[in-house]
């Protein structure tokens, strides 16, 4: 923001003009009391160099990614963002666009929109994809609220506790006040079970949340998760790390009736948390349940192809009580960020950056787990994320890393008691050899 200084002629202009006599008559509805009298305590004058230095000092206080190594996930990924985003992303067209109220007026912004729904019908295996939601947690709230809709009178919804805690609590807190049960559904080696599916499962059911991979970086064994639920008449939504579509079989190609994610991981950086970008796709038959707004191609009168908001079933267009949400815009700059990264990147190259991960995650599982004191709680396959039990307290071991520049990984003690003294790591492509082996050495000191 420039800096636009007032003469005291410029000053007693505006008092003028508003009628009052000083700046002190200004201020005469604020009580005395809570005014400052003294002076401020700020430094003398600085030269834009010496401001430069002092905020570039202030900023090294903090532990960002250039400095430190990321060994830490649980939803926020340390993925290589293509130096061509940035440069894309910030064009003034789409920095400064506003949600596209006026659709049709707004021609690039809805055809990027309509392209990224593309992307994620081809990357999640579905047939339709809407234009966006606020985040990864929101998006499986969102689909809990569509499996209801879908199910009509079906009020149970079955949890299992291999999905996200954080994701698990904002669905609790989405459908608070609906008359809705939640059956939570155990863990066993660390995947949840076919079998406590069929058993909680009920005809009430009217759908089953699953995580690929889950919470603890496992792969579910989703087709027969899903045939489970659709034996008994259920829907299945999966919350997917998109990365990993790039080496495994989508869940629309293995029957799930609702794919959403979160899309940080593709050209969003980690950013303190957010802002993130969440999608959602499902069939073609669900079209009019999904949430949102979805973006269509069409032609004018001449011919010419053209793009339109096609679908809006939110209160402010359609009777309230016939939308199926008040999500009322999208996260359109994330969602453009992660589409130049499908586009960028492509399916060769999300491939690679899924198998680097994969590969890199088990030689650290491996190295770390020969350690003396830290073990492997359960033989589940992982991707890109594993559990690890060690002997000391993971907050000991982290404040220690930190000492070193190292980002350790989560303590999940913090959200499941049971597992005190486990610890979730995350290794990207962007870790090196150099990196693992450093961590692994570091943590042998104190474990």
């Amino acid at each position: 923001m420039p800096y636009t200084p007032h003469t005291p002629e410029d000053i007693q202009s505006m008092l003028q003009t508003i009628g009052v006599d000083s700046l002190e008559a200004l201020l005469d509805d604020i009580p005395k009391t809570v005014r400052f009298n003294g002076r401020l305590k700020i430094g003398r004058a600085l030269s834009e160099l010496e401001v430069r230095s002092e905020i570039k000092q202030l900023n090294e206080k903090n532990a960002d990614l250039e400095q430190f190594t990321c060994f830490l996930g649980a939803g926020s990924y340390d993925h290589y963002i293509p130096a061509v985003i940035g440069p894309l992303l910030f064009r003034s067209e789409f920095y400064t666009a506003y949600t596209p109220y006026q659709a049709e007026l707004s021609q690039g912004m809805l055809q990027a929109i309509y392209e990224f729904q593309t992307g994620i019908s081809e990357l999640t295996g579905m047939e339709v994809a809407n234009a966006s939601l606020y985040d990864g947690a929101s998006a499986l709230a969102e689909a809990v609220l569509m499996m209801i809709r879908i199910s009509k009178k079906k009020s149970e919804i079955l949890l299992p506790r291999t999905i996200h805690p954080f994701y698990r609590e904002v669905i609790r807190t989405y459908c608070h006040g609906l008359d809705l049960k939640f059956v939570e559904i155990p863990y066993v080696n660390g995947v949840t079970p076919p079998g406590e599916v069929r058993r909680l499962i009920t005809e009430d059911t009217a759908g089953l949340l699953l995580q690929f991979p889950n919470f603890f970086g496992n792969l579910e064994e989703v087709d027969e998760l899903i045939q489970a639920a659709h034996e008994k008449g259920a829907k299945v939504a999966v919350s997917i790390d998109p990365i990993a579509m790039g080496l495994f079989k989508s869940p629309g190609e293995m029957g799930a009736d609702i794919v959403v994610g979160e899309g940080q991981a593709m050209g969003n950086a980690m950013s303190y948390g957010g802002p993130y970008v969440g999608f959602f796709a499902t069939k073609l038959e669900y079209a009019r349940q999904l949430p949102g707004r979805i973006v269509g191609a069409t032609h004018d009168k001449k011919g010419r192809k053209g793009y339109c908001l096609t679908l809006q079933t939110r209160e402010q267009h359609i009777k309230r009580e016939r939308a199926t949400s008040n999500i009322c815009t999208n996260e359109s700059l994330n969602a453009l960020a992660m589409l130049f990264y499908m586009a960028t990147i492509g399916k060769q190259g999300l491939g690679e950056v899924a198998v680097q991960s994969t590969q890199k995650a088990h030689y650290l599982q491996k190295e770390l787990s020969r350690l003396k004191g830290i073990s492997v709680p359960w033989p589940a396959p992982f991707f890109k994320e594993f559990t690890l039990k060690t002997s000391k307290r993971p907050k000991e071991i982290n404040q220690h890393l930190l000492k070193e520049k190292i980002v350790g990984g989560l303590d999940l003690g913090d959200y499941y008691p049971e597992l005190e003294n486990h610890v979730l790591f995350c290794v990207t492509e962007k870790r090196t050899k150099v990196e693992m082996d450093r961590l692994v050495e570091t943590i042998s000191k104190v474990n």
